[in-house]
């Protein structure tokens, strides 16, 4: 497979280093949070930003927009999961979730659940309809960076900084297995769209790919000089892409596992510094990157698809 690679913006307003995006309510809309303290909406068709969501004492590590709830959910530095209602255009609640930095947020509608990870080794499992503790759990010494959802096997993964990943049950969260996946961090964990395989980015720089039916390795792959933090599929599940504290944005054969291309500072004007988080949108099908130079770059990733047929 070929792709054809265009810079559509270049968005410099945010004034810190970026770790969050997430979708918006409508496809052309998104957020973002980071080292400023603030969560941004932006608009994809005008590519400007549009507003200023909510101001915050702590950075932004993670956000997480539900928009069945109209909610949008910001964990900082300080351990706080802030709420903030989007239809009423005021903060509802801030949940005491962990003792340092949130990592990330996710939720599952088929659970009733959100879900939070922290640099203290623990998750955090709380009522999707009233916003209340239900549980937290210990699940590591280090620092539990990311989680992902199969629905088709109703499991979730969990990267943590053990270099483990663990698979649990999604609706009781019993623990399922249990596997060593990178001999450093493991850094951002990733389900296919189908759901039969996990690919894993660690502080290593491997990629590694799983079977879901056994968790058997299927591949390991140089991906990176240095540490993965964030992977994303295309919306047509042909590609997926990689970000890295290597400056640099990897894009992939979904099917093959073989490299397309590759997006830096030298080819496309890309990042000049760690690349933390990727958002690949329905909305021209733009792959959406962010990192600690402050800026947010719109891609749009053509497929040359004769290639393919």
């Amino acid at each position: 497979m070929q792709v054809e690679v265009k810079k559509i913006a270049h968005l410099k307003e945010h004034h810190g280093s970026i770790y969050g995006l997430d979708k918006g309510p409508e496809n052309h809309i998104i957020f973002s949070g980071g080292g400023d303290k603030i969560i941004a909406q932006w608009n994809l068709e005008t590519l400007q930003p549009e507003k200023l969501v909510m101001s915050f004492p702590h950075i932004v590590y993670c956000i997480c927009h539900i928009p069945e709830k109209q909610l949008i959910l910001a964990g900082t530095a300080f351990g706080n999961v802030h709420v903030f209602d989007l239809e009423k255009n005021k903060e509802i609640t801030v949940v005491e979730a962990h003792r340092s930095e949130v990592l990330h947020i996710n939720y599952s509608i088929e659970a009733n659940r959100i879900y939070t990870t922290g640099s203290d080794g623990h998750i955090g499992l709380y009522s999707l309809e009233t916003l209340t503790p239900i549980e937290t759990i210990k699940l590591s010494d280090e620092r539990i960076r990311h989680l992902h959802f199969n629905k088709t096997t109703s499991e979730i993964a969990i990267a943590s900084g053990d270099g483990c990943i663990r698979i649990v049950d999604l609706y009781n969260f019993k623990g399922k297995k249990t596997f060593a996946a990178h001999p450093r961090a493991a850094n951002v964990v990733r389900f296919s769209p189908d759901g039969k395989l996990v690919l894993s980015g660690g502080k290593d720089g491997q990629l590694k790919v799983w079977r879901v039916e056994t968790y058997q390795q299927l591949h390991s792959i140089e991906a990176h000089a240095w540490a993965i933090y964030d992977i994303a599929y295309s919306p047509n599940a042909l590609l997926f892409a990689t970000a890295s504290r290597d400056k640099t944005i990897k894009i992939w054969d979904a099917d093959t596992f073989q490299l397309v291309e590759v997006i830096h500072k030298d080819n496309y004007a890309g990042h000049r510094f760690s690349v933390n988080t990727l958002l690949w949108s329905r909305h021209k099908d733009y792959l959406i990157s962010a990192g600690d130079d402050k800026t947010i770059m719109i891609w749009d990733i053509k497929q040359l698809l004769s290639a393919r047929e």
